[in-house]
């Protein structure tokens, strides 16, 4: 039998290691040793602001959501190797085969997300529970360092697939935290020919031109809208009524053409004006306001980033942009599927990306690290350290 296992703990803010129980895994649940978490800027917010987001997703329904009151081991982006199943579950891989899953566990009290609730451990142990239908076996050849990066790459891979980001389209990251310079990739591994990438830190744009963006600029000196504003996309309010007149006049030029059809038609093709599609990868008050203020017409907006406190923009602004704001969440088991085997095919390079690895101990000194743009972008946690 095992032993009370160490784990990081984190209530009122304070983050310790301590000594929990040994998950016991029941019914269609795999107990997997853990063998890197990472930390994820998510985990950074909700340390200290889970209140605020424990309040909104309990109008939801979920009333389980972390509280700065409860002690919570979190980390969801973890890969680990198959230690034993609980009774009655399908054993389909061998003990000691590594493994990432979805965070999300089915118990008796109902659906939890892992690492973001005191209802089960998260990845910020030596051991976690996994539910067996959202396991997936890391393909051979793929070391656990690569693995763990499966879950915040396929966040992104959701947010660019939710963004319907075409290759002649422009996409513009704003932020190149892990998350951006996660975009950033999976835009590129999409196809997507032109992407502009923008922050404060040089090393972080260093990490964005390692990543494939195209356009590195310093929003300090440069403005993100810059190099294409003027030219391919609109940027005035009355612009686009201008456009509709102008088509309006050729298209009434033309005696008995059925005009009416031709726009539709025209804008079935992508002939109509468009804007580019931005990721919104910061997370903090203003941003949105930032980029419907400044962006061009008809941008399509996609908010990645996770701002845990209230935020405020102007809907007038918007209105007459007419920008598209898309919020998103998570990913879904496909879009998990597909990030695994890219990171394990080399398509899509992670490696980057990681700058550190600390054990269950060092777990509080990366957390002030992470607060430093330009020492760390993505630190795992190894808990055999």
């Amino acid at each position: 039998m095992m032993q009370p296992m160490r784990a990081v703990v984190c209530h009122q803010s304070e983050l310790t290691v301590e000594t929990v129980p040994d998950p016991t895994p029941s019914r269609g649940q795999v107990l997997v040793e853990v063998e890197r978490c990472g930390i994820c800027g998510s985990d950074l917010h909700a340390r200290t602001h889970c209140d605020e987001t424990a309040a909104d997703v309990a109008e939801l329904g979920y009333d389980d959501f972390m509280r700065s009151t409860d002690k919570v081991v979190m980390g969801h982006e973890f890969v680990g190797t198959v230690l034993d199943y609980g009774p009655g579950t399908k054993k389909s891989w061998p003990v000691g085969t590594r493994v990432v899953s979805l965070p999300v566990l089915r118990t008796d009290g109902g659906v939890h997300l892992t690492g973001l609730t005191a209802q089960v451990t998260g990845g910020y142990a030596e051991r976690v529970l996994v539910d067996a239908a959202m396991t997936m076996r890391v393909p051979d050849g793929l070391d656990a360092e690569a693995a763990a990066l499966t879950e915040p790459m396929a966040v992104a891979l959701h947010a660019v697939r939710r963004g319907q980001v075409g290759a002649k389209d422009t996409a513009v990251v704003i932020g190149c935290g892990p998350i951006g310079l996660a975009v950033i990739a999976m835009l590129k591994a999409t196809g997507v020919r032109h992407v502009i990438a923008s922050d404060f830190s040089p090393g972080r744009r260093a990490l964005a031109e390692q990543m494939g963006a195209d356009v590195v600029v310093d929003p300090a000196d440069e403005s993100p809208w810059s190099s294409f504003a003027e030219s391919r996309y609109l940027t005035e309010a009355i612009a686009l009524a201008e456009v509709g007149l102008d088509a309006m006049d050729k298209l009434r030029a033309v005696p008995l053409l059925p005009w009416a059809h031709v726009m539709r038609a025209a804008e079935k093709v992508g002939a109509t004006p468009r804007g580019p599609v931005v990721f919104e990868c910061v997370g903090v008050p203003g941003m949105i306001e930032h980029i419907v203020s400044s962006a061009p017409l008809l941008t399509r907006v996609v908010v990645v980033g996770v701002c845990m406190g209230a935020d405020t923009f102007r809907p007038s602004m918007a209105i007459n942009k007419e920008i598209d704001l898309r919020f998103v969440f998570a990913y879904d088991p496909s879009e998990f599927h597909q990030t695994l085997q890219w990171i394990a095919s080399g398509k899509v390079d992670v490696r980057p990306l990681i700058t550190g690895t600390v054990g269950l101990d060092g777990v509080v000194g990366a957390f002030t690290d992470l607060a430093d743009p330009e020492q760390h972008a993505k630190i795992l946690i190894d808990p055999s350290r």
